[in-house]
């Protein structure tokens, strides 16, 4: 996994399931391969394309992981994140990298996809019960959706009991301040780390 090699991490992936080798594990495995990413990613020893690519190789893998995932009936030890890229913007990268990073990091993550409006948001969260939202936008135009997403979260009475954070483009802290959000970050390690402060905070 830390050296993106994809038929070798999906190989051994397919050994170990025909072997009924804990999907735990497994994803223990990809976990640590995806922190050499981010440290290597750290120390400018890869760049945004491998970071790209690594969230790739790890969602082809969960396709084959979480099946099985589920099956074993154990619950996300980390927390559940409605996350989605907001109403007018159709940019993927970042958030993918997120979800493939808040995954290894045991989080259940409900990936909403791109041009997601404020009710469907919400609609999620209701669903699932998940205590962590995550907006990205890239355009400056999502500043908006951002704050209607989360005055709809506020009107439906949940913004106590549900932490928002906010990446993308350029998100700093007065587009957290105007939108409401509790926290931005700036990549998607720090999405992590937010969503462990988010989840610490709530015992």
């Amino acid at each position: 996994m830390a050296d993106i090699d994809d038929e070798r991490v999906l190989s051994i992936i397919e050994k170990y399931l025909s072997e009924n080798r804990d999907p735990y594990l497994i994803l223990g495995e990809l976990k640590e391969g995806m922190d050499i990413v981010g440290e290597r990613f750290s120390n400018n020893e890869y760049f945004l394309v491998e970071l790209v690519l690594s969230a790739d190789v790890f969602k082809r893998a969960m396709e084959k992981l979480e099946p099985v995932l589920f099956t074993t009936g154990k619950s996300s030890k980390s927390g559940k994140v409605v996350i989605g890229t907001v109403q007018g913007d159709v940019h993927y990268i970042g958030k993918n990298l997120v979800v493939a990073f808040l995954k290894s990091n045991g989080f259940e993550v409900y990936d909403l996809g791109e041009d997601v409006p404020p009710e469907k948001f919400i609609e999620k969260l209701k669903e699932t019960n998940a205590k962590i939202l995550a907006l990205s936008g890239l355009i400056t135009t999502t500043h908006d959706i951002m704050k209607k997403t989360i005055e709809a979260l506020e009107k439906a009475g949940m913004k106590g009991s549900v932490k928002v954070m906010i990446g993308g483009g350029s998100i700093d802290q007065s587009i957290m301040e105007y939108t409401g959000a509790d926290a931005f970050g700036k990549d998607a390690m720090s999405a992590v780390e937010l969503s462990r402060k988010f989840i610490a905070e709530s015992k």
